[in-house]
């Protein structure tokens, strides 16, 4: 990347940092633009959309989950694995909402995010394997699944009190659900 268009780039991430710590959580790119004092295709060629956005403003937060998530797969103790990088994932999702778009959707847009989410995406997979292969998963559930079930634990948790002990809870019940059946 060019010089200015880096400056260009972390700029229009700094006022869209000020602009959610404003209490603006719409992160209109025309906006975001007019901040920044740069034409609006500036903008779109570094985030095509607002999601693009959210996912690059969680890149350090990202960063982080994959690295508590490799944590997690490396512990001897498959189960308590699982259950680690489930809890990481579920916090992280519900304290960052790039994170939780990563979640719903795909890692695309952002390229740092993009890398961090292939390596969540492995991470996850391989724990998945390790947990299914160890009599901790269920055979029938795919990293597909797990997401979208994080997802939902989240989305439960946001419409509720969002509550950490409802959090916990919630998650207590998908962590006994994906057990295999005796």
């Amino acid at each position: 990347m060019r010089a200015d268009a880096a400056r260009n780039r972390a700029r229009l991430l700094s006022i869209a940092r000020e602009l959610l710590a404003a209490g603006d959580e719409s992160l209109q790119l025309n906006t975001i633009a007019r901040l920044a004092g740069v034409g609006v295709g500036t903008v779109y060629r570094h985030f095509p959309n607002r999601d693009a956005l959210l996912k690059a403003l969680a890149a350090e937060r990202f960063r982080r989950l994959a690295d508590e998530l490799l944590a997690a797969a490396a512990d001897e103790d498959v189960r308590a694995g699982l259950h680690r990088a489930m809890r990481s994932s579920l916090r992280y999702m519900l304290a960052d909402e790039g994170i939780a778009v990563a979640f719903q959707s795909s890692g695309d847009g952002d390229a740092e995010v993009s890398a961090t989410w292939a390596e969540v995406t492995r991470t996850l997979a391989a724990l998945l394997d390790r947990a299914r292969d160890g009599g901790v998963l269920r055979a029938d559930v795919g990293m597909d699944d797990i997401r979208r079930l994080l997802c939902g634990v989240g989305h439960a948790v946001r419409i509720g009190d969002n509550d950490a002990k409802n959090a916990e809870m919630y998650l207590d019940i998908l962590i006994q659900g994906l057990r295999p059946h005796d």
